[in-house]
């Protein structure tokens, strides 16, 4: 019988977080857990979703994109079933769904679609954001996140109590895997999103909704990459964002966007996140 795996050290890395113990076939348990006292981090749980849909594709193939949502608050010292569905294996493309269960509900589910990559046309269209050198910013502290540094060059956004722009990279080496550059990829991009730049965004701000995320070009997460949300509506209780995720030298390697509640600030007991911190 599996037993339970132990609470996370402080020693913890991306690499821990990203194994996954296969109970059956499709059927897999995070191994990771530790005491948080927030919700389960909604990027962390995306990425392991990802990592047990591609542990079910044929060999050689990538992600391409994947849309998830956000349905139950998960508790990140509770284990996290992931059970994968296999909907297609054509020539090219497979995909997958994926569902994350705590506690015998569903906390959250994710379509996942992966391709055979392939040569053809590669145009970019839009220069990325100009934030400078990652080595001339600010340190940025992330508080929630393992094995990530940040800088935190010049804001676009004014007044607002949380950063849109950042530089990230993984401080462990990662192996020369896409599936896992992608995870560590989704883990960061559900960072910031939904969190700033509209008035009052801070305080408004709440639980993510959805989540996509387009996979354009590989890129390391063990190098400096760049990312930059731009909010797009406030609306019915609800905040839309969308971003980028670039490379130093301005490959574009990702594009998301993400919904999240955006509703009129209540006064409540519950715990709110901190903002990062500088220095």
């Amino acid at each position: 019988m599996n037993s339970v795996p132990p609470p996370a050290e402080p020693t913890t890395s991306i690499l821990d977080l990203l194994e996954l113990e296969e109970l059956d076939q499709d059927l897999y348990r995070a191994l990771t857990v530790f005491q948080d006292p927030y919700s389960l981090y909604g990027g962390q749980v995306a990425a392991q979703a990802l990592l047990a849909a591609g542990r079910t594709v044929p060999a050689g193939r990538v992600p391409h994109s994947l849309h998830g949502y956000y349905l139950r608050s998960g508790d990140a010292s509770r284990p996290t079933i992931f059970r994968v569905e296999r909907d297609r294996d054509g020539r090219s493309f497979s995909a997958r769904r994926v569902v994350a269960v705590q506690g015998g509900k569903v906390i959250f589910n994710m379509s996942v679609s992966f391709q055979v990559p392939e040569d053809g046309a590669d145009h970019q269209v839009d220069p990325m954001p100009d934030a400078g050198a990652p080595d001339t910013a600010e340190q940025l502290r992330f508080g929630r996140l393992f094995s990530i540094e940040g800088r935190l060059p010049k804001q676009p956004y004014e007044d607002s109590g949380w950063p849109t722009r950042v530089w990230a990279r993984s401080t462990v080496a990662l192996p020369d895997d896409r599936l896992l550059h992608a995870c560590v990829l989704t883990y960061l991009s559900d960072t910031f999103t939904g969190l700033a730049a509209f008035p009052g965004g801070a305080a408004l701000s709440g639980a993510s909704l959805d989540h996509a995320v387009w996979f354009h070009r590989p890129i390391r997460m063990d190098d400096w990459v760049l990312l930059d949300l731009v909010p797009n509506s406030a609306a019915g209780g609800r905040g839309l964002y969308s971003g980028t995720i670039h490379t130093a030298d301005g490959v574009l390697g990702a594009s998301l966007s993400q919904e999240a509640l955006f509703r009129v600030h209540r006064e409540s007991s519950r715990p709110r996140p901190m903002p990062p911190t500088t220095g």
